[in-house]
């Protein structure tokens, strides 16, 4: 029988000696829960270490060695962390490379790291990423309807082959994560089994994981904040772990957990608002509220709805947040704080705290083992306990990025009386307008956020006399009547523009033509705003706004 709070995994040093733990204690108890065609499929941890175990013995009789380069490519799967235990356990190199990632970043990961071999798991449409996919790299599927590979995932489960497994120590290279490419070209993040393993246990530690809690995983694990958040707690704690069918399947999914912990993006959070409102609009619901009996059963019956009557912590990430969206979910009993981190400290950066109230404004304060300072040009600098050994190939970029062991972050940030940090901005988006002056977009962009039409923006300004605005509309946007948005958007355009210095204030809104996507190009695959891509789209439309006619459709 589980103990209470086990914490004995959590002092182990290397993830699979945790992973051999759980399994030597609570053999039988089931971890992994993954939906295929709407029924369940559940793993135990023992399940888990042998098919880890053959998988293992399979590459080492392909004729892998340590240190071999082997990639990831699928959706969230229990067999992805299948997958990566085995490449672990034979002291391989992991690669994850995002689902929706094109042929040409697939193909750019694949060369850059030298893979030799690549899992293939559940993707949404892999016909064109297969292009990316050199014939010298194998192809191993995970057992989900893939394009044409050369090993099947049952005859990896199915090995029996015996290897021995290397030794390898908690600072040797564990994985190599890609940054998402928000400015170029991906970067190569070399991360040491010690950085995997501390991040989560700090992050556990923050919010009080034990094996008790439950976790949606959905959001990419080729990503360092699915990965720590959910693989890596996930060996330190053992909490258990529910993967995701498909996107129309979601809440089904997300009922049948019902996850004690739950984190999100911005672009999700507004939408899971969409739902509720969809059902019941907001007058209706601020009466609702307004009456005692009746406003507890109402927030419980959201949640219920939402699969969160079990959840105790809320989490937003990856980028800025509406403070008007927070406090909309404050009033009904769901608190979310921010958190923050970067590829190159493996997620490591700012936490919420259990015993400490969320902070409107801020990305929290810093987790454990981490030092976070702001230098005297107003960047955050910090130094972790899961910084990157460097990027891999790039001893240039290194040295930029890792001064006297301080991760150079590039976001620009203030810490107040308390040690809540608060982003401002970010060093290489701050443009010059053509009258010379200095604009920092995130804060401008943050104003513009209260607007329910719209859902993402990008501020650009070089080249241009004032600031300009594109946006992507939201769902409500782009249902709305072309004069009451329009309207709309006029209204926030005058009202933010009150409280911006001259040089700020923004002359147009640009409403874009069609959708930002990962797969279009425009997002990460993290959802954040590739501000190059849109900055070129738009120029000249940008460059044309004069005169009257503040809102502008593309």
């Amino acid at each position: 029988m589980l103990r209470e709070i086990d914490m004995d995994a959590a002092k182990i040093d290397l993830p699979i000696d945790k992973l051999k733990y759980w399994a030597k204690n609570y053999p039988e108890r089931q971890v992994l829960f993954q939906p295929i065609d709407g029924k369940l499929h559940t793993y135990t941890w023992q399940q888990i270490l042998e098919q880890a175990t053959a998988v293992a013995s399979k590459l080492v009789s392909l004729g892998y060695e340590p240190g071999d380069k082997i990639a990831l490519l699928s959706k969230n799967v229990a067999e992805w962390f299948i997958a990566d235990f085995a490449i672990m356990m034979g002291g391989f190199v992991s690669i994850p490379i995002y689902p929706t990632a094109n042929a040409e970043t697939i193909a750019y990961v694949l060369e850059h790291a030298e893979c030799k071999a690549i899992f293939i798991g559940k993707l949404d449409d892999f016909g064109p990423q297969e292009a990316g996919i050199n014939t010298n790299v194998k192809r191993i599927d995970m057992g989900y309807p893939t394009m044409q590979t050369e090993v099947s995932w049952s005859d990896c489960i199915a090995c029996e082959s015996e290897f021995a497994e290397p030794v390898v120590t908690p600072d040797d290279v564990m994985t190599i994560l890609y940054t998402s490419g928000s400015t170029g070209m991906p970067k190569g993040a070399l991360h040491s089994y010690r950085s995997f393993v501390n991040t989560g246990l700090h992050l556990g530690m923050r919010v009080g994981t034990t094996p008790e809690d439950r976790s949606l995983s959905y959001l990419p694990l080729a990503h360092c904040t699915e990965r720590a958040y959910v693989e890596s707690t996930f060996l330190s704690y053992g909490a258990q772990i529910y993967f995701v069918e498909s996107l129309d399947t979601f809440n089904r999914d997300l009922v049948r957990c019902s996850p004690t912990v739950f984190g999100s993006v911005p672009r999700l959070w507004t939408l899971f608002q969409k739902g509720v409102l969809q059902k019941m609009p907001q007058k209706k619901l601020d009466l609702l509220l307004k009456i005692p009996l009746i406003s507890s059963l109402i927030k419980k019956k959201i949640k219920a709805g939402l699969g969160f009557s079990d959840a105790r912590i809320f989490l937003s990430g990856s980028a800025p947040i509406s403070e008007k969206i927070l406090e909309w979910y404050q009033k009904l009993g769901i608190n979310i704080g921010e958190a923050w981190g970067m590829t190159e400290t493996f997620a490591a950066g700012t936490t919420p705290r259990m015993d400490k109230p969320a902070k409107f404004g801020t990305i929290s304060l810093p987790t454990e083992g981490v030092d976070l300072r702001i230098a005297d040009d107003g960047e955050i600098v910090m130094k972790t306990d899961s910084n990157m050994l460097g990027y891999y190939k790039d001893d240039a970029k290194t040295e930029e990025a890792l001064v006297d062991g301080f991760v150079q972050t590039g976001d620009l940030g203030e810490l107040d009386s308390e040690g809540y940090v608060k982003i401002t901005g970010r060093k290489k988006d701050i443009f010059k307008t053509e009258k010379g002056k200095y604009v920092a977009p995130v804060p401008i962009e943050k104003l513009f956020a209260e607007n329910e039409y719209i859902e993402q923006m990008c501020l650009m300004g070089t080249t241009l006399k004032q600031p300009v605005l594109i946006v992507n509309l939201s769902q409500s946007g782009k249902s709305q009547d072309r004069g009451l948005l329009t309207e709309s958007l006029e209204t926030t355009l005058a009202h933010v523009n009150q409280s911006l210095e001259k040089h700020e204030t923004v002359s147009h809104i640009i409403v874009a033509g069609s959708d930002w996507t990962a797969e279009s190009g425009e997002l990460t695959p993290t959802l954040k705003v590739k501000r190059h891509v849109i900055e070129k789209v738009f120029l000249s439309q940008a460059q044309s706004c004069e005169g009257e006619g503040k809102i502008r459709f593309d």
